[in-house]
């Protein structure tokens, strides 16, 4: 039997005469080590899959982001497999958090040490130079059920009863069988590349980025960021629902209204502590600036902050940011030669600053209009501002002190906003916090913009490109993080995204992220959306929100 192979790396066809070959055979030998995965026909695939039909495999190395994700899937098994050799009863949980890394937290009482975190890196070294295989197994969710219960993960037979498969996919290494909800790399001798060391009471590991071409990018500590993660993770472990199993517990046994109000009850809370906060600072702020990365929920959040300050008797007033967009013959060009929207530069910076001082000196002021029709700028609302009314300011470079160094800081408060979620499959597989985010655009790019999920999720790689260049760096000069997550909102986005995703071609360069994302998905319960507050950040998303037609 002979089929053809267009290698895109080498750039050459060839005719294969076999019944069937294995993806790393056709890696040259210096190459071996160097890519993680391949894409065959648009579809990912490990390296030990074997192909026997026409087709186009692409080998993926550290540059792309989904071999970052099989290299730091396969890195967490690498560190699991680790403690389960040298501390056999040691129960932990990991969760991604500061500076774009995992971190491992003890339970039930359990804290690592330093000489813990040497033991484990020794450990860890010594699996990665003996390069053992990974190899798939698959089981019947019975026989998958007493695999886990003899490696003591009672958490990974919880989520077994929400499987839609009859089967389970696992990898065997050298004895030690683990399942990690996705593709690995070939063996343990590609794992040489991370970092480890102890934090807090805890364990970062760090691993090579796609943006950051595949380095491990230097640790940075994020204490705000840290402590919110840290707060979810406490309210999600209070309520008992920190995981998909225990949302889905929660869910039915509470009833989905009791839930959805639960979960919402928390946002007002933390709109109730920022509202007393600028209540009790009132007569020296004068902005309150609000971003946050894509799909976070800042319009609503910006909208129900502004009824909780008028429950306050404080009046305030908005001012759109996007209406300090330059020409676009004078944004300045980003690397693909187009102009850069998501750049602070692409924004009238000196006019922005100019007219926030006179408002706040008690000046009138004619505001800029951009007319994104036509492109040009037009005059826009002549206002002013009277003593103790705070202007509000929203987007994605509020927090930066470039576009508001005209006023004090101490006249500044700073919020940041972005769902913060700790939820996870099982105590070894976190849930991406970017996900959440991508899933959310997903469903509200089809509802107000008739957008297909392919063209949502061809554009995230440039939209987490701008968050990375422009958010992430301000979020620590925040005076106070608003976590948007809602614990049951996956259950209610599932049936939006899940059709939208569907529709993907197999063969669509876009389904290796639908396909993560369908993974995700088939754990949750459907939730009716008729439960979900009118005022909700999710409304947002799914449609029906009061802020609809809100400027």
């Amino acid at each position: 039997m002979a089929f053809e192979v267009k290698i895109e790396n080498y750039g050459v066809d060839k005719k294969i005469r076999s019944n069937k070959l294995a993806l790393i055979d056709l890696i040259r030998d210096e190459d071996k080590t160097k890519y993680l995965a391949a894409r065959v026909n648009n579809r990912l695939r490990e390296l030990t899959y074997e192909i026997y039909y026409d087709c186009t495999v692409d080998f993926l190395d550290l540059n792309d982001y989904d071999a970052c994700s099989v290299y730091e899937r396969s890195l967490r098994y690498l560190f699991s497999m680790a403690c389960k050799l040298l501390y056999p009863n040691l129960q932990f949980r990991m969760s991604y958090s500061v500076s774009r890394s995992i971190q491992v937290k003890g339970l039930s009482g359990a804290t690592f040490s330093l000489d813990m975190v040497a033991q484990i890196d020794k450990k860890m070294r010594e699996i990665v130079d003996a390069d053992y295989e990974f190899k798939k197994v698959i089981a019947p969710i019975d026989e998958a059920k007493e695999i886990y219960k003899k490696f003591g993960y009672q958490d990974k037979i919880e989520i077994l009863k929400y499987r839609p498969e009859n089967t389970v996919h696992f990898y065997n290494c050298n004895g030690y069988m683990n399942y990690m909800y996705g593709i690995m790399v070939p063996s343990t001798g590609y794992l040489t590349d991370y970092k480890i060391r102890l934090y807090s009471d805890g364990i970062i590991l760090q691993y090579p980025r796609s943006e950051e071409k595949g380095k491990i990018p230097p640790f940075i500590d994020a204490p705000v960021f840290g402590k919110t993660l840290n707060e979810s993770f406490r309210w999600g472990k209070l309520i008992g629902a920190n995981s998909i199993a225990k949302i889905n517990e929660f869910k039915n046994f509470y009833g989905d209204i009791a839930f959805a109000n639960i979960c919402e009850t928390r946002h007002n809370h933390m709109l109730s502590e920022i509202g007393q906060a600028i209540e009790n600072n009132i007569d020296n702020i004068k902005l309150i600036c609000i971003a946050g990365p894509s799909s976070s929920g800042k319009t609503t959040f910006a909208n129900r902050l502004r009824i909780e300050l008028l429950s306050r008797g404080i009046k305030s007033i908005k001012i759109s940011i996007d209406d300090y967009y330059k020409l676009k013959s004078e944004i300045p060009l980003g690397e693909d030669g187009k102009p850069d929207l998501e750049t602070i530069h692409a924004l009238n910076i000196e006019r922005f600053n100019h007219d926030l001082l006179n408002l706040i000196q008690g000046k009138t002021v004619t505001l800029p209009h951009f007319n994104f029709e036509t492109g040009k700028i037009e005059d826009g609302k002549t206002i002013s501002v009277e003593k103790d009314e705070p202007i509000i300011i929203e987007g994605i470079h509020a927090l930066n002190n470039m576009l508001t160094s005209s006023i004090a800081n101490e006249q500044k408060y700073r919020i940041y906003i972005a769902p913060q979620a700790q939820i996870y499959l099982d105590d070894q597989n976190p849930m991406s916090l970017t996900d959440l985010r991508l899933l959310r655009r997903l469903v509200r790019d089809y509802k107000f913009r008739n957008a297909p999920a392919e063209e949502t999720l061809s554009m995230w790689q440039n939209v987490r490109a701008g968050e990375f260049k422009w958010i992430y760096d301000t979020q620590e000069n925040a005076d106070y993080v608003f976590n948007s997550f809602l614990q049951y909102e996956l259950c209610v986005i599932k049936k939006y995204a899940m059709p939208l995703l569907t529709q993907i071609p197999k063969d669509n360069e876009y389904f290796p992220m639908a396909e993560r994302l369908m993974r995700l998905l088939k754990y949750f319960e459907d939730m009716d959306d008729n439960v979900v507050p009118n005022n909700s950040l999710i409304r947002e998303f799914i449609g029906g929100s009061v802020y609809q037609n809100v400027l």
